[in-house]
């Protein structure tokens, strides 16, 4: 299981106001103190975004959307990647999420019929092996929300490294179903894969 690290934040303690030697008020005086929070983290996670749009200045919705869902499940996302549907654009950001050291990696879009949906072709020649589970997993659960991109969605789901790697459909709905679905899954597994680094 992955271990439950502990977060700091810094608090200022206001102690009173004074005057100055001049009569005028001075500052409070303040002290910085420590303090332990034991917020479970599920682990380190990185987003990235596959729309031709996003990658040349359009607003991206959906990286904001996968973070804030992240956030919640326990995450702490490194950041959000926007790449255009370029095999090699994509293959090369998740290579680099993996060699970050990442635990999980979420691409979002490409993952349909279209010629430009190249996200399942460039994740295949990253993953180690593929865990089809759940994949099938995502898209089930998609299709009893109804949300027909996510039944029909060619993404993969596997293993590159120590790296949970998950193609997830680029509709809010799709990401909002597959994010909830994906989240105990997501944990098991990293669960396994940082078992194993012991």
């Amino acid at each position: 299981m992955t271990p439950r690290r502990p977060r700091t934040l810094t608090l200022l303690e206001e102690r009173g106001h004074g005057a100055g030697e001049n009569g005028s008020m001075s500052p409070p005086d303040a002290t910085v103190s420590d303090m332990e929070i034991d917020a479970p983290v599920a682990g380190r996670a990185l987003v990235v975004v596959v729309d031709d749009r996003s990658a040349h200045g359009g607003v991206d919705s959906l990286g904001p959307l996968v973070t804030e869902l992240l956030t919640e499940a326990g995450f702490l996302v490194d950041a959000t990647v926007l790449v255009s549907a370029d095999e090699v654009e994509i293959r090369n950001a998740l290579n680099t999420a993996v060699i970050g050291g990442v635990d999980l990696v979420i691409s979002v879009g490409g993952t349909g019929m279209s010629p430009r949906d190249v996200t399942p072709e460039a994740t295949s020649e990253v993953l180690d092996r593929e865990l089809p589970g759940i994949s099938e997993a995502l898209r089930a659960s998609g299709l009893s929300a109804g949300s027909l991109d996510a039944g029909l969605s060619r993404g993969l789901a596997g293993i590159s490294g120590s790296t949970l790697v998950v193609n997830v459909p680029g509709t809010r709905a799709a990401v909002r179903d597959g994010m909830a679905t994906l989240g105990p899954l997501a944990s098991r597994v990293i669960d396994e894969l940082s078992g194993l680094d012991e």
